[in-house]
């Protein structure tokens, strides 16, 4: 190969609003090398065939030939509709895109687009005084015309895509595409029989976008990034249409879902998708691979690379300093076309779905590394490398010059204090007015003068972990934080005008019933006191590579005998010596941190979320009670963060 053409594609699905970074990253450093290198997302390509005129008249008419008992209520609610969709669908897309704000008068009034299923979450809503209102109104109130507008539009795209789902793919989603396909899959027999399967019109429009792709592009080196385990069958989809249709091309497989889950493939049938994969962060394994593929390197001096003969090379040399990796560009990729998504009314959660951000790193893997149910031992936790803060700021100002856009997203594992103070401080020296968010630890670097520093500097929101708001449970984990301590620097972020969200866990090893009631206790202390404006509580998962994982004795639990993997293995099941049924909290763990993102229920005794009915402990295994009878009175202090704030 003399003449190298590389291209970066993003498979779907990944979020709407804003391009997956990794390949900005890729062609912005392999630019810098002298390379000729483009990208593509496929991903908001796809989205925008289906929710256009043409891809609404193809979905009719796979909704048509269903049978009567296979119909659903978003399919028969879509045909009874259509001609209403039909009309509407380009007005709706143009709107989310910015390209046609004045729309938002018809798309408020609630008159113009049809409204299906997913409106019913509109409804009512009763406060904390029992006064009935409708939803929309009290979210926006008399003002908000764009937001609600943009939240309409959103219910109305979610009603497309269960329509999807219901009548073309039972796997389709937005985000999490055929998930199950991939997500810790021992072997490769359901991913091969979905791609051995008749294109459905999901696939056929994919498999038509990438020969389009690759026409206007003509790559001969073919990189395509799976970050997560929703992208997975896109991206095998892809390559499947390359293999099929330009042989020749070679495709190389990346991204997280491999650094997580495939470092233990043995399988031959992905080689005939995939050339290569490599594992962890890709500029050296990219350069190795380049340079083989130009007769300059023989195969076993690849690195961290899986080869089609079916073998892990991995010779080492050292990887490429983060201050060298280059600046992301977004060049080719279509700014104009993402879609601005307002899917919940939380402030904080709209970050991640509306409005384009670019995409930086402060600083390369995390600078804590201890975290008991964090992937420690892997690369883009442990190999912590930090640039310059004159280098990242020269990035931030190439990349406002490329987009015109100011909005940037840090997507750090945890972005260091002394790397943020320093970052803000030349902002502000350099008058470079931005606005940015980001992931830390809430250590107590954050006082309350860093705090306000970062807040001038154009800090609108952090987000972090308080995980298991348990200082038992946080000392076993090895986060290093208190509740006090995250109390005081919440605080001190939300006194600055910062928005707070907080990422919250249940379930985690040696976790008991008063343990999750006290944890709640908390967080509703943390949201009356406003300390927190923002959370999210998701079920612990144990995966292979954690210090849960790796020493199951050290934190009370069992792991299951391993399967016999020959593809994705990642998370791992366990037996709590606690003997509880986790999953019986997490319907009222999330319902309650729900309505105190929006100021309902704060003054509730937290058992009265717990509607359903539960077991608690091997004792109550045969016993089914009233939550409020089962589930323990929490044990915290009522003024417990209001005596730490003090």
């Amino acid at each position: 190969m003399s003449e190298v053409r590389i291209l970066s594609i993003i498979p779907p699905m990944t979020q709407l609003n804003t391009p997956y970074p990794s390949t900005a990253y890729l062609t912005g450093f392999l630019r810098s090398r002298g390379f000729q290198a483009e990208q593509a997302d496929l991903s908001i390509a796809l989205a925008l065939k289906l929710l256009s005129v043409e891809g609404v008249q193809a979905i009719i008419g796979q909704v048509s030939a269903l049978r009567r008992n296979q119909h659903t209520v978003a399919t028969r609610f879509f045909a009874e509709h259509f001609e209403s969709y039909r009309t509407t669908i380009s007005s709706a897309i143009r709107f989310l895109q910015g390209r046609d704000p004045s729309v938002a008068h018809r798309i408020a009034s609630r008159h113009y687009l049809p409204e299906g299923p997913r409106f019913a979450s509109l409804g009512h809503y009763i406060d904390n005084q029992q006064h009935e209102g409708d939803t929309l109104d009290w979210a926006f109130g008399a003002l908000g015309l764009q937001d609600r507008a943009k939240h309409i539009a959103t219910l109305y795209l979610n009603d497309l895509a269960d329509v999807i789902r219901d009548a073309i793919d039972p796997r389709f989603e937005f985000v999490r595409y055929a998930e199950s396909l991939a997500a810790s899959q021992p072997t490769f027999d359901q991913l091969q029989a979905a791609l051995g399967s008749p294109h459905s019109l999901v696939d056929a429009s994919l498999h038509a976008l990438t020969l389009e792709t690759l026409a206007r592009w003509r790559p001969n080196l073919l990189l395509i990034t799976a970050p997560f385990p929703g992208n997975v069958y896109g991206a095998f989809r892809i390559a499947q249409t390359i293999k099929q249709t330009h042989p020749t091309v070679v495709t190389v497989l990346g991204g997280g879902y491999c650094n997580t889950e495939l470092r233990s493939m043995n399988e031959p049938r992905v080689f005939d998708y995939f050339d290569f994969i490599t594992l962890d962060a890709g500029e050296r394994p990219l350069l190795a691979l380049i340079e083989h593929l130009q007769n300059k390197r023989p195969l076993d001096q690849l690195v961290r690379t899986y080869t089609r003969k079916h073998q892990y090379v991995d010779f080492k040399e050292p990887d490429i300093a983060f201050s060298e990796s280059g600046t992301p560009t977004y060049a080719g990729l279509p700014l104009d076309d993402y879609l601005s998504l307002l899917d919940m009314l939380n402030p904080m959660h709209r970050l991640w779905s509306d409005g384009r951000w670019n995409k930086l790193t402060v600083a390369h893997g995390c600078y804590w590394k201890k975290c008991s149910f964090c992937d420690v031992n892997l690369d883009y936790i442990s190999r912590y490398d930090l640039a310059a803060t004159d280098v990242l700021i020269d990035r931030i100002e190439s990349l406002i010059r490329e987009t015109g856009q100011t909005g940037f997203h840090f997507v750090d594992e945890a972005a260091p204090p002394k790397a943020l103070k320093s970052l803000a401080n030349a902002l502000l020296r350099r008058k470079l007015d931005i606005s940015w968010w980001g992931n830390i630890r809430f250590e107590k670097s954050f006082n309350a003068g860093l705090c306000h520093l970062l807040a001038e500097s154009g800090c609108i929101a952090v987000t972090g972990g308080l995980e298991v708001a348990s200082d038992r449970l946080l000392k076993l984990m090895k986060k290093g934080v208190s509740i006090e301590q995250v109390a005081r620097v919440t605080r001190a972020f939300s006194d600055a005008g910062i928005l707070v969200h907080a990422y919250l866990m249940y379930g985690f090893p040696t976790q008991t019933a008063q343990d999750t009631v006290d944890a709640l206790e908390y967080v509703r202390q943390l949201f009356a006191a406003g300390c927190i404006q923002s959370g999210f509580f998701h079920r612990f998962t144990c995966t292979v590579h954690s210090p849960v994982g790796k020493h199951p004795e050290q934190y009370g639990v069992t792991l299951s005998p391993p399967l016999q993997t020959t593809f994705a293995n990642n998370d791992i099941n366990f037996t709590d010596i606690t003997g509880i049924d986790h999953d019986v909290f997490g319907t009222a763990l999330k319902k309650a941190l729900y309505n105190y993102m929006h100021g309902v229920g704060l003054d509730l005794d937290v058992r009265e979320w717990f509607e359903q009915r539960a077991s608690v402990g091997r004792a109550a295994k045969n016993t089914r009670r009233r939550a409020t009878h089962t589930v323990p009175r929490t044990t915290v202090p009522p003024n417990l963060i209001e005596r730490a704030l003090a």
